[in-house]
């Protein structure tokens, strides 16, 4: 059984998800407005992977024994100025999840509950990886600044995905 605590933090970590699956599908439209249908390509994967997370994350709530509360979807941005832009908005998201996780982790230690602990660690590793993926696109987004050379080719490369 979940503390109310334990349980109440997941709860609101399922909308943080949920608001990354939105979030990403909202970047997802503004890049394809924008011609650059790698990336949108890239970004609906991206919200499609949010999604599953917010589903185990749903799940084991309930196999807990504890009570999903599903709340309202903040509105994401619909525009960014530059592709640099969104994917180190993309960068800052990430980062703010990775350090939910971990707040999660301290209050699974803090309320005694090892079996959330355990689950959690594979969201730990996912974060890892996460962060690492996208730091790599703002690194050459970077690198190739203005270029719409260089931003096609990123682009193609993201649209492999």
């Amino acid at each position: 059984m979940l503390s109310e605590k334990l349980q109440a933090a997941l709860n609101d970590h399922l909308n943080a998800e949920y608001y990354s699956w939105y979030l990403y599908l909202a970047m997802a439209g503004h890049c394809e407005a924008e011609g650059f249908l790698g990336m949108a390509h890239w970004l609906r994967k991206q919200s499609d992977e949010e999604l599953e997370h917010a589903k185990k994350f749903y799940r084991y709530i309930l196999e807990r024994g504890g009570r999903v509360e599903l709340k309202p979807i903040a509105a994401p941005p619909k525009e960014w100025s530059s592709p640099l832009a969104l994917f180190e908005a993309v960068e800052q998201h990430e980062k703010s999840i990775t350090q939910r996780i971990w707040n999660l982790v301290d209050l699974s230690g803090s309320e005694k509950d090892p079996a959330t602990r355990v689950f959690l660690h594979w969201f730990v590793e996912e974060q890892v990886e996460e962060e690492a993926q996208v730091a790599v696109i703002v690194q050459r987004l970077r690198m190739v600044g203005d270029s719409k050379h260089g931003l096609l080719l990123i682009d193609r490369e993201l649209g492999s995905r």
